[in-house]
């Protein structure tokens, strides 16, 4: 897709229970052992990637445009990678922060 990311562009993430207990929904794969935040460059990839991404029941979910430098910097203190997806889950580019 080629798209550059830098301090300021806006993507977009999936959020967990929006509100006051919100965080950035976050992913774990089991056979790499790797913790990953989808992201995305559009929010309909997001909206339609959501169906494959794994939720927890009871949970609210909400689609959100977040400043890359912020997603960067909470990816890191959490020890999370950033995985710009597709809308169909591919992998467009890892990052980690």
């Amino acid at each position: 897709m080629g798209n550059e990311l830098n301090a300021d562009t806006w993507i977009w993430v999936v959020v967990q229970d929006p509100g006051v207990n919100e965080q950035f929904l976050g992913q774990y794969n089991e056979e790499t052992g790797v913790s990953f935040i989808p992201a995305f460059y559009r929010k309909e990839d997001a909206e339609q990637c959501l169906i494959h991404i794994a939720r927890q029941k009871g949970k609210t979910y909400e689609i959100q445009a977040v400043l890359f430098e912020n997603l960067s910097q909470d990816a890191s203190k959490n020890g999370f990678n950033i995985f710009m997806l597709s809308a169909e889950g591919d992998i467009l580019q890892k990052i980690t922060p």
